[in-house]
Formats: C-alpha cells, sequence, structure tokens
C-alpha cells in the first residue's frame, strides 16, 4: 500500500529536493533566471529553514521524497505575514490531494507562528497550481509584496488564514 508522509526537512533532504525542484521547473518551462532554480538557497533548503518562523515539510512515499512545501518570512513582507514556498510535487503523485494536504500544514504552521496572512509568488506556466491555490482561497495581487529576489515571478497571490477554508 502507499503512504504519504509529511515531514520536517532533514539535511540529507537537500539535493533531492533541489532536483525535485529544479525538474519541475524544468517540466513546466519555467526553469528562468529570477526563479528558485537559480536561487543558489534551493541547494542548502535544509539551513535556509533553520530561519525563526520558518518551517519545510518534505512529501514522501514508501520512504522516498515526492516534494515539498513551506512557509517563510520573507524580508520586507507587511507586519503579520508569511509566503508559502517551494510547493512541488513529482509528477505521479499530482491530483491526489497532496499538494492540498501540503498547503494545509503550512497554513497550520504559520498560524502556530502567528501570522495572519499568507502570500506566494508563481508565474503562469506553473498553471497546475493556480486552480490549487484558488480553491484554497489566495486572491490575485497587482503587484509583489516583499524581497523575495524572485523577479522571475509575475503572479502574486495572497490569504487571510484567519478566514481559510478549513
Amino acid at each position: 500500500m502507499n503512504e504519504f508522509l509529511t515531514r520536517p526537512i532533514r539535511e540529507e533532504d537537500n539535493a533531492d529536493i533541489a532536483s525535485i525542484v529544479r525538474n519541475i521547473l524544468t517540466e513546466f518551462g519555467a526553469n528562468k533566471p529570477g526563479t528558485v532554480y537559480f536561487d543558489p538557497t534551493t541547494d542548502d533548503l535544509f539551513n535556509l529553514f533553520q530561519a525563526p518562523n520558518s518551517f519545510y515539510f518534505i512529501a514522501e512515499l514508501n520512504g522516498k521524497a515526492i516534494g515539498g512545501s513551506g512557509v517563510f518570512p520573507t524580508p520586507g513582507l507587511p507586519e503579520g505575514y508569511c509566503e508559502l514556498v517551494k510547493l512541488y510535487l513529482v509528477p505521479e503523485v499530482r491530483g491526489l490531494g497532496l499538494g492540498y494536504q501540503l498547503m494545509e500544514a503550512c497554513f497550520e504552521k504559520a498560524r502556530e507562528f502567528g501570522f495572519k496572512k499568507i502570500y506566494l509568488e508563481t508565474m503562469p506556466e506553473l498553471h497546475n497550481a493556480l486552480g490549487l491555490y484558488q480553491k484554497a482561497g489566495f486572491t490575485y495581487l497587482t503587484g509583489p509584496l516583499g524581497k523575495s529576489g524572485h523577479y522571475g515571478c509575475d503572479l502574486w497571490m495572497t490569504m487571510d488564514l484567519t478566514q481559510a477554508k478549513n
């Protein structure tokens, strides 16, 4: 039987999750400058997510990393905001509800940290994710918030964590 598991990132996950992120961006033609594809922190997410009020979940299937997602207090965000970051799943497990489960875990973690709103940056190329974000309650913004450095992202969304769908 296939068993999904979500757990905190470990240092030994760095290479697997970096490969998953870059393979998915390549799959959708979104492996462009100004995205996490070229962000050096992608190769060391374990250490990135040691920052206060940050957390990264690894999704596993039968003991193998298949994706992940996290929350991060991106510099420059308005008071009370965090960012939903690096939500990626390998093709074989898409459409099974795992992406939504990962987001829900991130929303809960963000609430635990005291955040009231959650923000994300994405691209039209990642069209599969856009419906997922809207289903969760995200709405579009007209411009970016914060200083992620990901100028290759040209869609921005936010959601009120106190009004989130459960």
